[in-house]
């Protein structure tokens, strides 16, 4: 029951959020001001209902640490993504042709700010959070990161193997970021610099979703699997073998911080029992 009251709270949110910032996606300053205003609502209803649902401290958005945690994740997302362009240019599939439009730009900051944080909330917050406490860290890791790309299936120009890579980079990674940390922080700026980093910064292709011109206005060619075709470079091999990279280096931390949760077993039959009547 936990389970469904945080998914309604926070699918509400950013439902409400998402489907104002589309109306007013021609003004950049309201989408900027809306998607803030998405993030500052998401993570105080999160926080409010999970103190409701599980009567705790809600640690894992604790204010400590927040802003260090998410500036961190920022730079390591716009860095992996930086080096997902490099690689694709080194091979000539990114070309930059001038200026792109800043203002939209500015308008995808706010987007793309609300979209981490509803994703991260919902995902890492609420569904793989509750179902390890059953099932153990790398079980609902796979489930949660498969359901994450196949969820990626209903955007536009998705693709099969766009979801599979969705699934092993932002399923795989992202999680992995979390339970390294046990915050959402981190994934929360992990995932805004890597769709910043491509929407915003270098005008590419998010995740199929036929994303706003960005600061850069810039074309991509060639192969499918190196840049990744209408889904943009989150569907390159590039990106694939960065996030795996980052993947094991989190899941590496998380292990020598003893933070793999083992599947729950059912507890033992006491010891002694009443005597079966004859």
């Amino acid at each position: 029951m936990r389970l469904l009251w945080q998914l309604l709270a926070v699918a509400a949110v950013a439902f409400l959020g998402g489907q104002a910032a589309f109306a007013v996606q021609d003004n950049p300053w309201l989408t900027l001001a809306l998607g803030l205003l998405t993030v500052v609502i998401s993570v105080f209803v999160y926080r409010w209902v999970v103190r409701r649902t599980e009567k705790r401290e809600v640690t894992e958005l604790a204010w400590k640490g927040a802003t260090a945690a998410t500036s961190w994740g920022t730079l390591l997302g716009v860095g992996l993504f930086a080096l997902v362009i490099a690689n694709i240019t080194f091979l000539g599939g990114y070309q930059v042709h001038g200026l792109g439009s800043p203002m939209s730009a500015l308008g995808l900051v706010g987007f793309m700010g609300a979209a981490a944080v509803t994703e991260e909330l919902m995902w890492r917050g609420v569904l793989f959070r509750i179902i390890e406490e059953r099932a153990g860290t790398w079980i609902s890791l796979g489930l949660t990161g498969l359901a994450f790309g196949l969820v990626h299936m209903a955007n536009p120009h998705a693709t099969l193997w766009g979801a599979i890579a969705i699934a092993i980079e932002a399923g795989g990674m992202l999680t992995a970021a979390y339970i390294a940390t046990r915050s959402l922080w981190l994934p929360i700026g992990l995932h805004f610099g890597w769709n910043i980093a491509g929407s915003a910064l270098f005008g590419t292709e998010v995740s199929g979703n036929g994303t706003p011109p960005g600061l850069l206005d810039a074309t991509m060619s060639g192969h499918t699997l190196i840049t990744g075709g209408g889904f943009g470079p989150e569907g390159s091999i590039y990106s694939v073998v960065f996030c795996v990279i980052a993947t094991v280096v989190f899941m590496w931390i998380a292990r020598r911080r003893g933070r793999i949760v083992p599947v729950r077993r059912r507890d033992a039959r006491p010891a002694t029992t009443a005597a079966p009547p004859r």
